[in-house]
């Protein structure tokens, strides 16, 4: 099984929860512990490192500093060495003092340098002229070359990108590494930027512990507990993805269920479904027609303009009395109620099936996804302007109102996992019908908290902002919002553990499972046991 398929199954925040199981119905807002619903909608442990330039290259100096001192080795070499065992320390070390000549024939390091001749003049092996021994360089190879044929060839190599890490003697025939120092001594200083540039991303993108953040603009990398039970990642830019696939965070569906949902999104197999549910192929042409108008009479355009019966697709000359008149076609209807479609009509039935299903699934992901921004946008006007105007009227400082950030926080994380459920629904085997029962049920159920959590948030939230005094009942309120974010997050949990175990809960082979779940509407009698299973039966608290 592969890491992003494995289950992960979170702690669930139960244990002191402000809520009975029962719910809403079961709870006590007038003793209600503010301390302990905060505790409940506190975030997991981070099990990651948000790293800055500055970080990496810190980290950067300290493993090229140690290699340096435990091989004894020049600051160039040791950079030669972790970019090509990818900035591995161990690794380095391990080969190394496993067999060191080998590792430095694969590299191309000479521990003794090439000696050469005394001349004042050599010529340069590119340019072919002569110049004085000052004018020229070498690897310690020894083959020489002109310093402009080495600035030359050496800005070429880092402007084609970070194989220049890697550079190689001009010689064809020799290996030898051409190490940091070269780079500095006859670079320019554009080139010598990117080159530093070129080393730095290096060291995060050839680890495998190490990421950047894939927020457009943004500069943090992202140093990752490859043993962390959750791949979700939240930079400091406040972009959170998923560190197994980089997309946006979408737990609880799998990365490979992800990667199936974005490429059925952007692909073309849907709009090849709708013009195979809202048109034909002309009886002649082939072209595909849309019908535009109400009577059966089709006229292909230009050259072609084929006359033919929208229904049957036969000719429309051969339509009249025999028919059922011009604008009818018995032989249509008889063979559809003999159940004798031809095989485009079952195609085209199937086609708009498959984009019904298609359909209903994709809007409710993309207006959960509106919903979601809408909130981000909301929480960002409450955090930087109306939160110091309610703080003002209501007499209370800015910490004593962190609820309704949290309120708004569990709002936008609820959305984002809503969202992902469709597509998970969208993926759900059609046959397991007892699976999908409780699926329903639970998203159903996780869903109406949520619409209760926003509307408090959004609207009973605003007669407050509106006063322009402290009004009495903004306590109540204040414990309303509280338990409404702490349930609704037991909602989700409940709903995101289901979903992550794979709906296990239920039995979807047991046929008499899946009667009594279909023989009754009552969620108490719906398959599997969850912790807010009777949560959705109480009203909303005043």
């Amino acid at each position: 099984m592969d890491p992003e398929d494995e289950p992960r199954d979170n702690e669930s925040p139960g244990d002191g929860d402000f809520c009975s199981d029962d719910g809403i119905a079961d709870c006590d807002y007038g003793d209600a512990d503010f301390a302990e619903s905060q505790e409940i909608v506190s975030p997991p442990k981070q099990t990651y490192t948000i790293l800055s330039e500055a970080d990496i290259r810190q980290r950067q100096e300290e493993d090229i500093t140690q290699i340096c001192a435990i091989l004894s080795v020049s600051r160039s070499a040791a950079c030669n060495l972790l970019c090509h065992y990818n900035w591995n320390v161990s690794k380095v070390q391990d080969e190394w003092f496993a067999n060191e000549e080998n590792v430095c024939k694969v590299i191309g390091l000479l521990h003794n340098p090439v000696k050469t001749s005394n001349n004042r003049k050599l010529n340069c092996g590119i340019c072919f002229e002569s110049y004085d021994r000052s004018k020229m360089s070498a690897a310690s190879c020894g083959h020489y070359f002109c310093n402009a044929c080495w600035k030359g060839y050496i800005s070429t190599s880092i402007n084609e990108g970070p194989g220049c890490l890697m550079l190689h003697c001009p010689d064809p025939s020799c290996n030898a590494a051409v190490g940091c120092d070269m780079i500095d001594r006859l670079a320019g200083f554009e080139e010598k930027e990117k080159y530093a540039r070129h080393l730095l991303r290096s060291y995060v993108e050839d680890s495998k512990k190490i990421k950047w953040c894939p927020s457009p603009g943004c500069e943090f990398a992202v140093d990752f507990d490859i043993n962390s039970i959750s791949y979700d990642v939240c930079c400091y830019c406040s972009h959170s993805f998923c560190w197994n696939c980089i997309e946006e965070v979408h737990r609880p569906v799998e990365c490979g269920m992800v990667a199936k949902w974005i490429i059925k999104n952007n692909a073309e197999s849907e709009n090849t479904n709708w013009i195979l549910v809202n048109s034909k192929p002309c009886p002649k042409c082939k072209r595909p027609i849309e019908k535009n108008q109400g009577c059966m009479h089709m006229t292909c355009r230009a050259p072609c303009k084929f006359e033919f019966c929208w229904l049957c697709l036969g000719a429309w000359s051969e339509h009249g009395a025999k028919t059922g008149g011009f604008y009818s076609c018995n032989g249509f209807e008889t063979a559809r109620r003999d159940g004798t479609h031809d095989e485009s009509e079952k195609r085209r039935k199937r086609a708009r099936l498959s984009l019904e299903r298609y359909t209903h699934y994709y809007e409710r992901w993309a207006t959960n996804e509106s919903s979601r921004k809408k909130a981000l946008e909301d929480l960002h006007v409450m955090q930087t302007n109306k939160l110091e105007k309610l703080s003002l009227r209501q007499g209370q400082s800015e910490a004593q109102l962190k609820f309704i950030i949290d309120a708004w926080l569990q709002i936008v994380e609820c959305r984002r996992v809503l969202k992902w459920t469709y597509a998970y629904g969208y993926y759900l085997p059609e046959h397991e019908d007892t699976k999908r029962q409780f699926f329903e049920y639970l998203q159903g159920e996780a869903e109406f908290g949520l619409e209760r959590l926003h509307q408090c948030a959004e609207k009973e939230l605003q007669e407050f902002l509106d006063a322009d005094t402290p009004m009495k009942g903004f306590d109540n309120f204040r414990v309303k919002l509280t338990s409404l974010t702490s349930v609704t997050h037991n909602y989700f949990e409940n709903l995101v553990q289901a979903l992550e175990r794979g709906l296990m809960d239920v039995d979807s082979s047991d046929p008499q499972s899946s009667n009594r779940s279909s023989g009754s509407s009552n969620p108490g009698n719906m398959p599997g046991k969850m912790k807010s299973s009777k949560a959705t039966e109480a009203d909303d608290p005043s």
